[in-house]
């Protein structure tokens, strides 16, 4: 006769228990609205994916977003400072001259001004 397997939790409470350890580990993102939270989250698993390519893309958009019908997200590497950014979080700066993106403290410590890059 064949083996029968033994019935083990439900796939559904599985799942559940597993959401509940992801949150808890991410206690940084707590106080944030759920949006900024996401975005932090995204933020985090560029940085992860790119590693040391952040170098290679500075100052290139990595990503646009619909976040409703006037409003658009752009994650982008800031030329400046290295960082991964949202332009709803850090702010968005397109230099004109030579179209590197900066984040909204670095475009400032530059004089660089942008009516058409700010979102």
């Amino acid at each position: 006769m064949p083996r029968t397997k033994k019935k083990s939790a439900p796939a559904r409470a599985r799942s559940h228990n597993s959401l509940d350890e992801h949150n808890h580990d991410e206690s940084d993102e707590q106080g944030l609205p759920s949006d900024e939270a996401g975005r932090l989250k995204i933020k985090k698993n560029y940085g992860e994916l790119l590693g040391i390519r952040v170098e290679k893309l500075k100052g290139r958009v990595l990503n646009r977003e619909k976040i409703n019908k006037s409003i658009d997200g752009i994650y982008f590497v800031c030329f400046g400072c290295k960082k991964i950014c949202h332009n709803l979080d850090d702010g968005w700066i397109e230099n004109p001259q030579d179209q590197m993106n900066y984040c909204g403290a670095c475009g400032k410590a530059k004089g660089i001004k942008s009516a058409a890059g700010q979102n």
